[in-house]
């Protein structure tokens, strides 16, 4: 077998936009000959994706598979509506949340590199998508473990698949407040769990921004403290899931549904595609 440098590989991914695996596999095919390997590249079909490498994906789908202790949500791009709606394309994103998901992976590099269909994710996209005639690319991969799942998926559009993905992981017996809190998550979109989950320097900058704010506005010097941690109450209220008005009831907070309904969540994921 030929040697093959990982420089070489680097260098031919980026003139060409083309995977890890299939280049690595032109490569040792050629010998190690560069410009070989490009040849056989091209004739795969990956001369097609090399130029479609710059386009944008701004549409899509999101994908949700649920296993024992743990549930994987994916979000496949492409480029039009068109592609988005092609039952390929749906069966595609079936394909590689399933591979994903049995590989356990929980970053995009991890499930690229996870097996599928005699090779790796990976190159089934980019195999699919010099077969398509368009960019396709997996954007996000999300991993939760838990006790029970609930899932929600969204369309946008009726002719279109789902393009809001929520999984959320908890513990409880609620099944059916689980997917309300589901559908709150993909219309309210919080950032973060609880309140200790927002990194500090979230909060030094949002309060930097809102002192700021509250000394332009002329409030008397002595009140700023007290206007200033309303504001970050605010923000609080704004990002964090159990801080937020309930969507399904407003006059109390979803910590309060979660605590008379006797769930507890342990984490969620929320993808919107394109966004």
């Amino acid at each position: 077998m030929a040697d093959v440098s990982l420089a070489d590989i680097k260098a031919l991914r980026e003139r060409l936009g083309t995977g890890m695996v299939d280049t690595k596999n032109a490569l040792v095919e050629a010998g190690g000959d560069v410009e070989k390997a490009v040849e056989i590249l091209r004739l795969k079909g990956a001369k097609g994706n090399a130029k479609r490498a710059d386009r944008a994906t701004s549409e899509g789908l999101v994908a949700v598979v649920e296993s024992t202790g743990a549930a994987t949500m994916i979000e496949l791009a492409c480029e039009t509506d068109f592609v988005a709606k092609n039952e390929k394309f749906v069966a595609l994103a079936e394909q590689v949340a399933q591979a994903v998901a049995a590989a356990g992976a929980d970053t995009v590099e991890a499930a690229l590199a996870a097996p599928a269909d005699g090779g790796t994710v990976g190159s089934l996209i980019d195999g699919q998508a010099a077969t398509i005639g368009e960019k396709l690319e997996l954007r996000r991969v999300a991993r939760l473990a838990g006790e029970h799942f609930a899932v929600y998926l969204h369309q946008t559009s009726k002719d279109l698949p789902p393009q809001i993905g929520v999984v959320v992981a908890y513990a409880g017996d609620d099944a059916e407040t689980a997917r309300s809190i589901a559908q709150h998550i993909s219309f309210a979109d919080p950032q973060y769990l609880a309140r200790e989950d927002v990194p500090a320097d979230v909060v030094d900058n949002e309060r930097r921004i809102v002192e700021e704010i509250t000394r332009n506005e002329g409030k008397p010097e002595a009140a700023l403290p007290k206007i200033v941690e309303g504001r970050i109450g605010a923000f609080y209220k704004q990002v964090v899931l159990g801080e937020q008005d309930y969507a399904r009831d407003n006059s109390k907070s979803v910590a309060q549904v979660l605590k008379e309904t006797g769930l507890t969540v342990a984490g969620f994921a929320r993808f919107k595609v394109g966004a």
